[in-house]
């Protein structure tokens, strides 16, 4: 077969449907209705089956995305999932809401010095991932059940990988999660027209699937501590995995009023809590009839499109650098725009105004203009003097990013580093022994594909921590870096039994 090139492949991406923004403004149907199989097989053809392929490198969980492609070229479909599933538990997710631009797709040898698009790997594997679904396909795994029980707090993308992995390495896994059903951010956070809980619901039924027990409504670190967890309850090791939820404010006048929320909390409300069906679910939300967005990353995003389809009649962005430094993935902020949200760059609020009843009426912002780069490499915003100006806004959201949850450090010995963020070394381990972490909870906010390659590796340190061996290194023993053994045990076997002094 001869080798492709950039000229014998198809040159234009394979079309994906969405659905009309005038209609999809007003609901909460799935705004892009993925590949059929005919472009999913079109836009296989457009993958070069690079003999050293950057994609791969690119992904953070490492899928071999050239191999499931040629599976796929091969019309085997079943093939293909089972190899993307050997190094991701939800295809499905991560082919509808990870960045894959500045990722896989990022470094596609197609799209990378080229006037050409790069082979859309996300969407190539939503159709796998939801294929998967629609026949009932389920990863089959020979487990041998070991003696360990391992506990992880967080039901989001960390939680589930690391579960999935600990599962099949013959543990007794239990998920907990504060909130009412499992998921996560998942389900929380990412609203159901980019990611239905439908989709979510069928991977959590493949981590029940492999034995793992969700306990939902249940807050570690309330009802009992990390510490007591292995001590009481007696779990082997713990993965924490709960994200950063709690949301910044930009400590300006006027955060007090009524009508001034977190995205976080609106999306919780929305996505959750069933606001969009109120009265039907009691879940108020009262935004009015104009709605000012603080923000333009995904999270942003998320919040202005779900404010149009809970009736606000205008949805304002205001974000203090230009479009060029807008954080959010180009196809949300296409998205955002085609369905009528105005964007109002180089702008930053300075106070929020209210009326005698206390409630936001207006915000006070200044013009900004772009002067020398800051550590985030990106030009730093700076103020244009004079340049105040007032808008009239019935409610206010923030999304500005989240810092970590404090009931866990508050209520444990753990190590946490200056930000509140839990320290661990490269292995994920934190200060306590057994205790892994990873996730938004250790690096800040991510990307769910980052956050389930965080649950991969610690549950390859946990792994490792209890002494379970993996098929790769039986004839292979992993070298520790040491010269000889204690009592006959090479010193990379070692492990540590945890002692209660009294």
């Amino acid at each position: 077969m001869a080798r492709k090139t950039i000229r014998t492949i198809p040159q234009e991406r394979a079309v994906m449907s969405v659905q009309d923004p005038e209609v999809r403004s007003k609901n909460f149907d799935e705004v892009s209705h993925g590949f059929d199989l005919e472009n999913a097989m079109l836009e296989c053809e457009r993958c070069l089956m690079c003999p050293e392929p950057a994609c791969i490198a690119g992904c953070p969980v490492s899928i071999d995305i050239p191999g499931f492609i040629a599976k796929m070229l091969e019309k085997d479909h079943r093939g293909a999932y089972d190899l993307l599933t050997d190094s991701t538990q939800l295809p499905a997710v991560c082919g509808r809401v990870c960045p894959q631009e500045d990722q896989c797709e990022g470094v596609c040898a197609v799209g990378v010095g080229t006037d050409l698009e790069p082979v859309a790997i996300g969407r190539l594997e939503r159709f796998l991932g939801d294929m998967a679904i629609e026949k009932g396909w389920q990863k089959t795994s020979h487990i041998v059940a070991n003696r360990f029980r391992v506990a992880i707090v967080g039901s989001g993308p960390a939680g589930m990988a690391c579960a999935a992995d600990l599962a099949k390495a013959g543990c007794s896994v239990t998920i907990y999660e504060a909130l009412h059903a499992p998921g996560g951010v998942l389900r929380y956070g990412i609203p159901e027209f980019r990611l239905p809980n439908t989709v979510v619901d069928a991977e959590i039924a493949n981590l029940k699937a492999l034995g793992v027990e969700f306990q939902c409504n249940i807050l570690v670190g309330r009802l009992f501590t990390i510490e007591q967890m292995l001590d009481d309850m007696g779990f082997d090791a713990v993965f924490i995995g709960v994200g950063a939820g709690t949301p910044h404010f930009m400590d300006i006048p006027g955060e007090n009023l009524n009508g001034v929320l977190s995205a976080n909390e609106l999306l919780t409300r929305c996505n959750l809590m069933h606001a969009g069906e109120f009265p039907k679910y009691d879940t108020p939300l009262g935004l009015g009839r104009r709605v000012a967005v603080i923000g333009s990353g995904n999270t942003a995003m998320d919040a202005m499109r779900v404010s149009l389809r809970l009736g606000a009649e205008e949805v304002h962005c205001v974000y203090r650098r230009s479009e060029v430094e807008c954080p959010a993935r180009r196809e949300e902020l296409h998205h955002a725009q085609e369905e009528g949200v105005t964007f109002h760059w180089l702008t930053n609020p300075v106070e929020l105004l209210g009326d005698a009843d206390n409630n936001v009426r207006s915000i006070r912002c200044i013009q900004m203009e772009l002067g020398e780069p800051d550590a985030s490499g990106r030009r730093r915003p700076v103020p244009v003097a004079g340049s105040e100006f007032d808008f009239d806004a019935d409610t206010v959201v923030y999304a500005i990013g989240t810092s970590p949850n404090p009931i866990l450090g508050q209520t444990s010995h753990i190590g946490l580093n200056k930000w509140g963020y839990i320290d661990t070394d490269d292995s994920l381990a934190t200060s306590l022994a057994g205790v892994y972490a990873g996730g938004d909870i250790v690096t800040g906010a991510a990307t769910v594909i980052q956050a389930m390659g965080a649950g991969r590796k610690a549950a390859d340190s946990i792994r490792r921590y209890l002494g379970i061996r993996s098929s790769g290194v039986v004839y292979k023993p992993e070298q520790s870096g040491f010269d000889g053994s204690l009592f006959g045990i090479d010193l990379a076997e070692q492990n540590f039994n945890r002692i209660r002094l009294t």
